[in-house]
Protein backbone atom coordinates (compact mmCIF):
# COMPACT_ATOMS: atom_id res chain seq x y z
CA UNK A 1 0.00 0.00 0.00
CA UNK A 2 3.14 2.55 0.70
CA UNK A 3 4.88 1.74 -2.76
CA UNK A 4 1.56 2.35 -4.32
CA UNK A 5 1.14 5.69 -2.39
CA UNK A 6 4.28 6.50 -2.82
CA UNK A 7 3.98 5.66 -6.86
CA UNK A 8 0.76 7.79 -7.02
CA UNK A 9 2.86 11.11 -5.04
CA UNK A 10 5.92 10.09 -7.38
CA UNK A 11 3.26 11.06 -10.82
CA UNK A 12 1.37 13.71 -9.32
CA UNK A 13 4.58 15.52 -8.31
CA UNK A 14 6.19 15.30 -11.48
CA UNK A 15 7.90 18.47 -12.15
CA UNK A 16 8.21 17.40 -16.31
CA UNK A 17 6.39 19.19 -19.03
CA UNK A 18 4.45 16.09 -19.55
CA UNK A 19 3.03 15.53 -15.93
CA UNK A 20 -0.64 15.54 -15.87
CA UNK A 21 -1.95 18.56 -13.94
CA UNK A 22 -4.76 16.90 -12.66
CA UNK A 23 -3.13 14.71 -11.24
CA UNK A 24 -0.80 16.65 -9.48
CA UNK A 25 -3.51 19.12 -8.66
CA UNK A 26 -5.04 15.53 -6.74
CA UNK A 27 -1.74 15.05 -5.04
CA UNK A 28 -1.56 18.62 -3.78
CA UNK A 29 -5.30 18.32 -2.58
CA UNK A 30 -4.99 14.27 -0.90
CA UNK A 31 -1.68 15.66 0.79
CA UNK A 32 -3.23 18.80 2.28
CA UNK A 33 -6.52 16.87 3.44
CA UNK A 34 -4.30 14.41 4.61
CA UNK A 35 -2.54 16.72 6.78
CA UNK A 36 -5.47 18.00 8.14
CA UNK A 37 -6.74 15.32 8.91
CA UNK A 38 -3.65 13.78 11.26
CA UNK A 39 -4.02 17.03 13.61
CA UNK A 40 -7.73 16.06 13.94
CA UNK A 41 -6.96 13.02 15.15
CA UNK A 42 -3.73 13.99 17.53
CA UNK A 43 -5.72 14.43 20.54
CA UNK A 44 -7.17 11.10 20.19
CA UNK A 45 -10.55 12.91 19.88
CA UNK A 46 -13.32 12.74 17.83
CA UNK A 47 -14.56 16.11 16.93
CA UNK A 48 -17.51 17.55 14.62
CA UNK A 49 -16.45 20.95 15.05
CA UNK A 50 -12.71 20.20 13.81
CA UNK A 51 -14.27 17.99 10.98
CA UNK A 52 -16.26 20.68 9.59
CA UNK A 53 -13.35 22.82 9.57
CA UNK A 54 -11.27 20.70 7.45
CA UNK A 55 -14.42 20.28 5.03
CA UNK A 56 -14.48 24.09 4.49
CA UNK A 57 -11.17 25.01 4.35
CA UNK A 58 -10.55 22.61 1.83
CA UNK A 59 -13.27 23.79 -0.03
CA UNK A 60 -12.31 27.53 0.30
CA UNK A 61 -8.46 26.80 -0.36
CA UNK A 62 -8.95 24.63 -3.27
CA UNK A 63 -12.56 26.27 -4.48
CA UNK A 64 -14.23 22.88 -4.60
CA UNK A 65 -17.82 21.85 -4.45
CA UNK A 66 -19.54 19.86 -1.27
CA UNK A 67 -19.49 16.66 -3.71
CA UNK A 68 -15.61 16.88 -4.45
CA UNK A 69 -14.88 17.96 -0.75
CA UNK A 70 -16.66 14.75 0.38
CA UNK A 71 -14.71 12.36 -1.73
CA UNK A 72 -11.42 14.01 -0.97
CA UNK A 73 -12.02 13.67 2.75
CA UNK A 74 -13.15 10.16 2.08
CA UNK A 75 -10.08 9.21 0.05
CA UNK A 76 -7.90 11.28 2.81
CA UNK A 77 -8.94 9.20 5.82
CA UNK A 78 -8.53 6.28 3.45
CA UNK A 79 -4.36 6.95 3.24
CA UNK A 80 -4.31 8.47 6.62
CA UNK A 81 -4.94 5.34 8.26
CA UNK A 82 -2.14 3.41 6.17
CA UNK A 83 0.06 6.28 6.33
CA UNK A 84 3.81 5.31 7.83
CA UNK A 85 4.67 9.35 8.30
CA UNK A 86 4.08 12.62 7.16
CA UNK A 87 7.27 13.38 5.42
CA UNK A 88 6.21 11.77 2.05
CA UNK A 89 3.68 14.16 2.13
CA UNK A 90 5.11 17.24 3.50
CA UNK A 91 8.45 16.98 1.01
CA UNK A 92 5.65 17.20 -2.04
CA UNK A 93 3.96 20.38 -0.65
CA UNK A 94 6.93 21.78 0.15
CA UNK A 95 8.53 21.35 -3.48
CA UNK A 96 5.53 22.34 -5.17
CA UNK A 97 4.11 25.36 -2.85
CA UNK A 98 4.73 28.94 -2.81
CA UNK A 99 5.72 30.05 0.65
CA UNK A 100 2.30 32.14 0.38
CA UNK A 101 0.66 28.90 0.26
CA UNK A 102 2.60 27.11 2.86
CA UNK A 103 1.39 29.69 5.22
CA UNK A 104 -2.15 29.45 4.28
CA UNK A 105 -1.68 25.42 4.65
CA UNK A 106 -0.26 25.96 8.15
CA UNK A 107 -3.30 28.59 9.23
CA UNK A 108 -5.23 25.68 8.02
CA UNK A 109 -3.64 23.62 10.63
CA UNK A 110 -4.06 25.61 13.37
CA UNK A 111 -8.15 26.63 12.45
CA UNK A 112 -8.39 22.94 12.59
CA UNK A 113 -6.67 22.27 15.87
CA UNK A 114 -8.50 25.06 17.52
CA UNK A 115 -11.53 24.32 16.22
CA UNK A 116 -12.72 22.82 19.46
CA UNK A 117 -11.96 26.20 21.18
CA UNK A 118 -8.92 24.46 23.05
CA UNK A 119 -5.57 23.44 21.83
CA UNK A 120 -4.27 19.78 23.05
CA UNK A 121 -0.68 19.21 23.55
CA UNK A 122 -0.62 16.62 20.44
CA UNK A 123 -2.30 18.88 17.81
CA UNK A 124 0.03 21.39 19.03
CA UNK A 125 3.07 19.15 18.20
CA UNK A 126 1.35 18.06 15.35
CA UNK A 127 1.22 21.37 13.46
CA UNK A 128 5.02 22.65 14.46
CA UNK A 129 6.29 18.95 13.13
CA UNK A 130 4.60 19.72 9.85
CA UNK A 131 5.32 23.23 9.76
CA UNK A 132 8.88 22.20 10.50
CA UNK A 133 8.70 19.95 7.31
CA UNK A 134 7.14 22.91 5.41
CA UNK A 135 10.17 24.54 6.10
CA UNK A 136 7.34 27.81 7.49
CA UNK A 137 9.76 29.89 9.87
CA UNK A 138 8.96 29.63 13.40
CA UNK A 139 8.06 33.26 13.72
CA UNK A 140 5.47 32.98 10.96
CA UNK A 141 4.06 29.62 13.03
CA UNK A 142 3.47 31.44 15.81
CA UNK A 143 2.23 34.69 14.49
CA UNK A 144 -0.69 32.57 12.26
CA UNK A 145 -1.20 30.81 16.12
CA UNK A 146 -1.31 33.97 18.03
CA UNK A 147 -3.98 35.68 15.17
CA UNK A 148 -6.21 32.96 15.06
CA UNK A 149 -6.41 32.81 18.85
CA UNK A 150 -6.69 36.60 19.09
CA UNK A 151 -3.82 37.40 21.33
CA UNK A 152 -0.91 39.67 20.17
Amino acid sequence: MLTKLTKFFDRAFANTPGADSAAREQGLRLATALLLIEVARADYAHDPAEHAMIFSSLKQFFAIDDDVAQLLLEEARREADHAVELQQFTRRLHEQLSAAEKLRVVEMLWQVALADQRLDKHEDYTVRKIADLLYVPHRDLIRIRNRLRGEP
